[in-house]
């Protein structure tokens, strides 16, 4: 049996391969793990324009434009998830296995499932609502027991 458990977040993704041998208790094998840019740091950091980089003309010699962000970080999400679900998707195929487990935060997970193929989809056994990026790997394993 070859199962995957993908544990992400918007900053995170750990994949664990679930090895149960005959004589043995479960253990969990780490597969891949990475961090984001999109998922770390300030907007300041990443947004090259700051305030009164487009000229002067206001009151006092203030900038009378402000850049607005117009929602850049809710397309910043939009396309960190979609990243996370075309590594998913390219890790299950990758790895022909059998089924896998998902766990993602309340927040994402929809999106994450909204991302996906249908033949990943399908091979989901159990998907849980819950941040595991930062948890140790024995505990990761009591959630899907």
């Amino acid at each position: 049996m070859n199962r995957l458990i993908v544990a992400v977040d918007l900053g995170h993704f750990k994949a664990y391969r679930l090895i149960k041998e005959p004589a043995e208790s479960p253990r969990l094998e780490l597969v891949e793990s990475y961090d984001t840019l999109e998922g770390h740091g300030r907007m300041s950091e990443k947004v090259s324009d700051s305030l009164g980089r487009f000229g002067t003309g206001g009151q006092n010699g203030l900038s009378t434009h402000s850049g607005e962000p117009h929602n850049i970080e809710l397309e910043n999400s939009r396309r960190a998830l979609k990243l996370i679900a075309r590594d998913i998707n390219s890790l299950i195929t990758r790895t022909a296995c059998d089924g896998w487990y998902l766990a993602a935060g309340k927040q994402i997970n929809g999106q994450i499932l909204g991302n996906l193929d249908s033949s990943v989809r399908a091979k989901l056994n159990k998907n849980i609502t819950l941040d595991l990026t930062k948890v140790e790997k024995s505990e990761i394993l009591g959630h899907f027991k």
